[in-house]
């Protein structure tokens, strides 16, 4: 998508290890007319599926989500990093590893939300290692419900998560794929 293209090499930065930081305008401060556009671009790539749940980890797919949520009408549910009280013990709970953040944590959704028949996009802002969608199928499949895709914003290509998840027979669609980030700042897309 040339225009999120366009945004990250205008706002986006890249940090030591690996990281790019589009805070900016993607998962810190958001561009609700860029994520408006994101959801039309999944609704297009999934146009036919029978999507019923839009399905995504907190904190920084939230918005993004929730945006394709409304794009193809549906509900969208998050998975939470931490058990509230009021939060019922009868929930699905898997690990995930976070790339980012560079720790574990125990995700979880409550049954009531997620369940048989359900058809899950999943969404979420970054793919590297591609365990976040790991973890986000494995809910789904505990509540016995199909993952009809998953859609990103950015996917780090060459950190290989995305090809891996393809290989296993999940439809990923991301909008932006980055082949390499230099050292220089500099960025090429795939």
């Amino acid at each position: 998508m040339e225009l999120l293209e366009q945004r990250i090499l205008k706002d986006g930065k890249i940090l030591p290890g690996g990281i790019l930081k589009v805070d900016g305008f993607l998962n810190h401060q958001i561009d609700p007319a860029l994520a408006y556009e994101m959801a039309l671009e999944w609704k297009r790539l999934f146009a036919g599926e029978e999507i019923n749940k839009v399905l995504t980890i907190e904190a920084s797919g939230i918005a993004l989500a929730c945006m394709a949520g409304y794009v193809f009408r549906c509900p969208l549910v998050f998975a939470k990093k931490s058990k509230s009280r009021n939060i019922a013990d009868d929930v699905y709970a898997v690990e995930v590893e976070s790339f980012t953040h560079g720790n574990t944590n125990t995700v979880l959704v409550s049954k009531e939300y997620l369940g048989p028949g359900d058809r899950v996009l999943l969404i979420d802002d970054f793919l590297a290692t591609g365990a976040a969608l790991v973890g986000l199928k494995a809910l789904v499949e505990q509540a016995g419900g199909q993952v009809e895709g998953a859609g990103i914003a950015i996917e780090k290509a060459f950190q290989g998560g995305g090809e891996l998840l393809r290989a296993q027979g999940l439809r990923v669609e991301s909008l932006a794929r980055i082949a390499e980030m230099g050292d220089d700042g500099s960025i090429r897309f795939c």
